[in-house]
């Protein structure tokens, strides 16, 4: 049978997901990714088209397809049937939960369902190297691949803190998520100035300490995990403020050599979030580097031997595209190994110092 991927929504996150799995498909092993776009748009003809010659085939609702056509772009199956012939569907919707409970609950064929970091309950949450291991292939037909915020948290206190067989070394963290107003690809919810987010959780503050918790508990592991969250008036990227506390010593060295270590964590020297943000521009794909997090490292310090402390930007979406590849490699074909091969092509973009 053919393997097809079906991408619904060509948003901030859907849009470079169907290009980086159309360019890469021969090595992913996918014989055809299809994309789902809802409403016919004069302003986005120029991307859709894009996409198409590129080589991923346009999906859209019945009523929608003359509308499609009539401006040129060829719809090459109606929704229900792309649905049904998918091999693997991710929703890069606000309305993955939604679409769950009316469209894929209903749907045999598919081996696997992906819904974006809002969709918390869509299914088990995952992160590319934090909890490969949680992961079974005959119980998780739906994953929700947690906010790019969350992977910079999760992959900070998978990197600090796990001491292997020992166990987690975290007492507790707490986190300042200072989120961008919005992308620079959406015309409208900009800020005129910071915005304070309220705690809305009693035990986590806000939903990134919540996702992070929930997704060490897939791997039977239960923290103490509390955070914050602001609004900024800047398009360029998030940046996190960190405390990991420690139930033993450590020392500045281990921690830098930690972060060194772990291939998909990068470090920089630079301090301003523009820097960084041009960086994936000049370098990434889609203008996003696909690593999980970028830590400030002149602002890591060691306090009072167990305290880890530090500012680091969270990478654009980069680290949620990342983690919804792997997730739908491992659902097309449930071998981490296999996967860790297939992601070869697109590991240029996982930087390791910027």
């Amino acid at each position: 049978m053919k393997r097809i991927v079906h991408i619904v929504g060509t948003g901030t996150i859907g849009e470079p997901l169907i290009g980086l799995l159309t360019d890469f498909r021969d090595r992913f092993g996918i014989d055809e990714v299809t994309f789902h776009k809802r409403t016919p748009l004069e302003s986005d003809k120029s991307r859709i088209r894009h996409l198409m010659e590129r080589g991923a085939h346009l999906v859209t609702e019945p009523e929608a397809v003359t509308a499609f056509e009539g401006m040129g772009q060829k719809v090459s199956y109606e929704a229900q049937e792309a649905l049904e012939q998918a091999t693997v569907i991710i929703d890069c919707t606000p309305a993955g939960n939604e679409n769950k409970e009316r469209l894929y609950s209903k749907l045999s064929g598919p081996r696997g369902f992906l819904a974006q970091g809002s969709e918390f309950g869509f299914g088990k949450p995952y992160a590319r190297g934090v909890n490969d291991e949680a992961m079974v292939a005959e119980e998780d037909r739906f994953i929700q691949i947690v906010s790019c915020n969350t992977h910079n948290i999760t992959t900070l206190i998978k990197t600090l803190a796990d001491d292997g067989a020992d166990g987690m070394a975290l007492e507790r963290g707490s986190f300042v998520c200072m989120r961008r107003a919005n992308d620079v690809t959406q015309a409208s919810s900009f800020i005129p100035a910071p915005t304070v987010g309220k705690h809305g959780d009693p035990e986590f503050g806000t939903h990134h300490a919540r996702d992070a918790y929930h997704l060490f508990e897939t791997l039977d592991t239960r923290l103490d995990l509390f955070s914050s969250a602001v609004k900024l008036n800047t398009q360029y990227m998030h940046s996190i403020w960190f405390q990991l506390v420690l139930n033993r010593d450590t020392t500045l060295g281990e921690v830098t050599g930690r972060l060194h270590d772990n291939h998909r964590v990068a470090v920089t020297s630079k301090s301003q979030a523009n820097l960084i943000f041009s960086f994936g521009r000049d370098h990434g794909y889609y203008g996003r580097i696909l690593s999980q997090t970028v830590v400030v490292l002149p602002t890591v310090l060691v306090r009072r031997n167990r305290e880890i402390i530090g500012f680091c930007f969270t990478p654009q979406d980069g680290n949620s595209l990342l983690s919804s590849v792997a997730a739908t490699l491992w659902r097309m074909n449930p071998e981490w190994d296999d996967v860790a091969q297939r992601l070869e092509p697109i590991r240029r973009w996982l930087y390791q110092e910027i």
